[in-house]
């Protein structure tokens, strides 16, 4: 993949990896699909997995946690994973939209028949829900790669979502985030952007970060 900081149109580049189970990545998500309305940028989605980047410290982490991520966690990333593979990168975008609305906004959860219906909505063959249970993963180390694309970019203390951003010298500056909630709209959304691009001017500008007070807000979505 090219590093330079524009794409189609000289629309400046934003790379973008997500694991559709995260709420936190769908609110970030949403944000950054509104700072496509009012500045110049083109999103790129990638597929990441908490499953993976956990799966080394797993004795660190709450029973409760563990279990999500030996199952759970995998199901949706299979799938989106498999429609990339099958059907192109252009897939990844909507089926994300698709998927996000019926776990996050309407509630349903990372459910069989959740994945299903959003893979109906964005037209993509039925039988991809079939890679939902499949433990041998077909497509595993395509996952997994691009799971480390982001990390390598960021570093491995974080989670998802990672973006990838223009830096002073037009190569892509990554981050862990920005965490928020609800996600903003309009001219909010695009200061956040705006602020994004200046902390990833700065050299050597690695975190900021305070303590979360309340949980994900998907009323605005």
């Amino acid at each position: 993949m090219s590093e330079t900081a524009t794409t189609s149109a000289e629309k400046t580049r934003v790379d973008f990896w997500f694991d559709p189970l995260c709420p936190w990545a769908w609110m970030t998500s949403r944000w950054v699909l509104e700072v496509e309305k009012v500045r110049d940028i083109e999103v790129h989605w990638h597929i990441m997995s908490l499953a993976v980047l956990n799966e080394d410290k797993l004795d660190e982490l709450p029973e409760e946690y563990r279990e999500m991520l030996a199952k759970t966690a995998w199901q949706p990333a299979r799938v989106v994973t498999a429609a990339w593979q099958k059907h192109g990168a252009e897939v990844l975008g909507p089926l994300y939209t698709a998927l996000g609305t019926r776990f996050h906004n309407r509630g349903e959860g990372p459910t069989r028949e959740a994945v299903a219906a959003a893979l109906a909505e964005v037209n993509l063959p039925a039988d991809l829900v079939e890679y939902f249970d499949q433990e041998d993963f077909e497509f595993d180390a395509e996952l997994r790669a691009s799971h480390k694309e982001g990390i390598d970019k960021v570093g491995q203390e974080v989670g998802t979502p990672v973006i990838a951003v223009p830096g002073p010298d037009g190569e892509q500056i990554a981050f862990f985030g920005p965490v928020v909630t609800p996600a903003p709209k309009g001219e909010e959304a695009a200061r956040l952007w705006d602020g994004t691009l200046a902390v990833a001017s700065v050299p050597g500008f690695y975190e900021i970060k305070r303590t979360r007070t309340k949980g994900p807000d998907f009323s605005n979505l």
